[in-house]
């Protein structure tokens, strides 16, 4: 039997791979529940989870035996035919989410395009024209065109430019500034319950409620944005009621699969309504391995996951806020739930996840300052104890 040489993985990228990610020099090369492992077989306490993704954590033993079973059976027909999963599966999601449709598709991009895409169908459909959507400041929806258009960082939005027309930025979050800018040409308003990238900036319940009467007045529609803060991540399966939003359409995807690539846009009756056959589609979305991963997840969470995140979470933040008092530096905490940001007074949180990531803490920085936690739903209470003592010993020496 040949033994295969080992790959330079490093070395092979740098030839071959579109170098447009700044990666950190590590190899990954398995996991196992909420430790990831390097090429060198060093061990690392995940608590990013894939940006929000591996939910269930690495080789989750179920979610392998569902995936094993499904592979074996079938993957793929394409969207021409019927398969048994995309109904069970949508079912299960607008009874948790009291919305009336689901549409699949592959990433939390394609669910947003999908979002801005059914807004302005169902308002021509209704014989109007109303091409205006209103984002918030620290919005981030996806790279797409679309995605793109409603995403408030020029970074990310100016060497694409010109973009899709009819997009407008509030300034702050000032709710009257918001509500002045819904009017009888917004189709509707783009919202993420909290703003992950833009670093996990919750929506306040003024502006919550500056939006929903905003809506009302106009008859704008409410997009919620959930691929970060939905699917159990906050304490609730969506983070649209705590924040006091009723949104008409909500974009889905992230923790969704536990790994394998899957979005969804949850429609309210009147919106699903106006959209006909041939309006949309996807070759790959809401095929049956996604589905049996998305099932999985959800089975998961009724199983008692979604307890046990609300316990972990209060003991997370607990800890964050007796972590904050005792190194400096930190000018808030915030989030809810499996999803944390940390806040501190130096320009560049990086030095804190890198000395982080050398002592085997896996954490991500956002919005320049801001240290971002996304755990799997299946830390404990001691899993967080290990990573706070990492964590401080990693803003100790970011700060020396």
């Amino acid at each position: 039997m040949t033994t295969r040489a080992p790959i330079d993985a490093k070395a092979i990228e740098a030839q071959h791979v579109l170098q447009n990610y700044k990666r950190f020099p590590v190899v990954f090369e398995r996991g196992q529940g909420i430790r990831l492992f390097d090429a060198e077989g060093r061990s690392y306490l995940d608590f990013l989870s894939g940006i929000g993704v591996a939910s269930l954590g690495h080789a989750h033993p179920v979610l392998i035996q569902a995936l094993a079973r499904q592979s074996a059976a079938l993957l793929h027909t394409s969207n021409l035919y019927y398969h048994p999963l995309q109904g069970e599966l949508a079912n299960k999601l607008c009874a948790l989410t009291g919305l009336d449709r689901a549409f699949f598709c592959n990433s939390g991009t394609e669910a947003m395009e999908g979002c801005l895409k059914f807004a302005r169908k169902y308002w021509q459909a209704q014989g109007q024209s109303r091409p205006r959507f209103v984002a918030l400041p620290h919005s981030f929806h996806g790279r797409t065109m679309g995605a793109l258009s409603v995403t408030w960082d020029e970074h990310y939005r100016t060497p694409f430019e010109p973009l899709v027309p009819g997009a407008v930025f509030a300034r702050s979050d000032d709710p009257a500034e918001v509500a002045a800018l819904v009017d009888d040409t917004t189709a509707a308003v783009v919202v993420e319950p909290i703003r992950g990238e833009g670093g996990v900036r919750p929506v306040s319940p003024a502006l919550a409620r500056a939006i929903s009467d905003a809506c009302r007045r106009t008859g704008a529609l409410v997009i919620a944005d959930e691929v970060q803060s939905g699917t159990g991540r906050t304490g609730a399966f969506l983070g649209s009621p705590a924040a006091g939003l009723v949104p008409d359409l909500v974009a889905l995807a992230k923790a969704l699969g536990g790994g394998i690539p899957v979005g969804a846009v949850l429609l309210s009756r009147p919106v699903a309504a106006a959209v006909a056959p041939g309006d949309h589609g996807t070759t790959y979305g809401g095929n049956l391995l996604a589905c049996r991963a998305a099932l999985t997840v959800l089975e998961a969470l009724e199983s008692g996951l979604q307890e046990q995140i609300s316990r972990v979470s209060a003991h997370l933040f607990n800890r964050l806020q007796s972590m904050a008092a005792r190194v400096g530096g930190v000018t808030e905490i915030r989030g809810a739930g499996l999803l944390a940001g940390i806040e501190v007074t130096m320009s560049d949180a990086l030095p804190i996840v890198t000395a982080a990531l050398d002592r085997g803490l896996i954490i991500n920085r956002t919005s320049g300052n801001v240290v971002r936690l996304l755990p799997p739903y299946i830390a404990t209470e001691s899993d967080v104890d290990e990573a706070i003592a990492i964590l401080e010993a990693s803003f100790e020496a970011a700060q020396r």
